[in-house]
């Protein structure tokens, strides 16, 4: 098994906007290693979003190839892309995009829907899932009932209730505040150190900080890529006020 989970080869990414062509991806060329846990920042409008996209099966590029687990994604006919993407993506969006009539449990009990497992299992693994995010005691709840953060929770568990070895997350804690970020970013880091490769669009030099590369885009092209600083002993990355990065 190649220790390379997403090989991008030569993506590019092309709209129209009427007579002109406006180039949002330009022959980005990437590798991410299995359980590695990478952050892509950039000004607005710099393509990092549209990287995410193409990663998740759910934009094509205009031109290269993107393998993941050696599968190469766009050859995939849609129903079977679909599958890949419940199977092996788990996507965390910076609004949560609960379903508000659904308890917590509910939520992360959606991705199992049109799995093969029977109810009992279904449930066995939501409830391990929102173990693993601190949030069992809170599985009755309705979203309205529960805190941002707790909001964020239950929206990773439901990313990783199907034990994919992919979670892409796009400012995952664009609405949180600060205290409530840092506690979402080191659930990350744990979640990262437990083997799952995580790519992360996020503008917070912060949050980049815990993850362990940072890729810098601006204008659709990748301008560093580079890694971070090796975990101190208590197993947390220092958080450098300065930490470099486009905001």
């Amino acid at each position: 098994m190649s220790n390379v989970l997403i090989k991008m080869d030569n993506i590019k990414k092309y709209y129209r906007s009427g007579s002109d062509t406006v180039s949002a991806l330009q022959e980005i060329t990437l590798q991410i290693g299995r359980g590695e846990s990478a952050a892509v920042m950039g000004a607005s409008g710099s393509g990092k979003s549209t990287l995410l996209s193409i990663v998740g099966g759910l934009n094509r590029p205009s031109g290269g190839k993107i393998l993941i687990d050696d599968l190469d994604l766009y050859a995939l006919p849609g129903e079977r892309l679909a599958d890949f993407r419940r199977e092996y993506i788990g996507f965390v969006f910076q609004q949560f995009q609960l379903i508000p009539y659904l308890t917590a449990l509910e939520n992360v009990l959606l991705p199992l829907t049109t799995a093969g497992y029977s109810r009992p299992e279904k449930y066995e693994r939501a409830l391990n899932a929102l173990e693993r995010v601190s949030m069992t005691g809170r599985k009755n709840h309705l979203p309205n009932q529960l805190s941002g953060g707790e909001q964020e929770r239950v929206a990773i568990a439901r990313a990783i209730v199907n034990e994919p070895p992919l979670v892409l997350a796009d400012e995952p804690t664009g609405s949180l505040d600060s205290r409530t970020a840092g506690e979402i970013m080191e659930l990350f880091q744990d979640l990262g150190e437990s083997g799952l490769t995580i790519l992360m669009v996020t503008h917070n030099p912060e949050n980049a900080a815990y993850m362990q590369r940072l890729i810098t885009m601006q204008d659709g092209l990748v301008t560093d890529d580079s890694k971070k600083p090796e975990p101190l002993a208590s197993g947390r990355i220092a958080l450098a006020g300065n930490a470099g990065g486009v905001r």
